[in-house]
């Protein structure tokens, strides 16, 4: 009778010993506001001083970088040699962000999209304007110019902060 009351259990007991040790998807840190105090890791730039889109990224280990433009958090995040863990990446939805003083609206930056070589100009010139969704991005991308990328589709060569993009010919 134990005998048998022990195999009934033992599958049971294997059943959750099993879904114990499956990962399940951690959800990433949130975003974090910039206050007065907040610079961008780059050039120490304050980030409430200029206007245009925003980024952070956030690790594992250590304080987030904050970036008082998305091309400087893309220059950053493509580079070969990060090491740091990234737990998330966020950038500004400026479909409703505003221009001059953008605050909030933080959406995950790799489900964004990005209108690039455009005229609108951010903290430091030319940036990558970020928004939730395409249709705000068409919008943006008719009334101002460039190109509408996804996350995936920018490279390191596209990131550069020394006016690569800026001298594209393409956009």
């Amino acid at each position: 009778m134990i005998r048998r009351s022990f195999a009934a259990i033992l599958p049971l007991c294997f059943s959750l010993s099993l879904a114990a040790c499956q990962q399940t998807p951690q959800t990433p840190p949130p975003p974090h506001e910039i206050t007065a105090s907040t610079v961008s890791v780059l050039d120490g730039m304050s980030l409430k001083d200029y206007p245009g889109p925003k980024a952070q990224i956030l690790y594992d280990q250590g304080e987030p970088d904050f970036f008082c433009d998305t091309l400087g958090m893309f220059s950053v995040y493509l580079k070969p040699e990060q090491a740091r863990k990234v737990l998330a990446v966020y950038v500004q939805d400026m479909g409703k962000a505003d221009w001059q003083r953008p605050a909030g609206h933080w959406i995950d930056a790799k489900t964004a999209y990005y209108v690039v070589g455009s005229k609108k100009l951010g903290a430091m010139g030319q940036t990558f304007v970020s928004f939730a969704t395409a249709g705000d991005a068409q919008h943006f991308q008719q009334a101002e110019g460039g190109k509408l990328y996804r996350f995936d589709q920018i490279t390191i060569d596209m990131a550069t902060t020394d006016g690569g993009v800026v001298n594209d010919q393409n956009m």
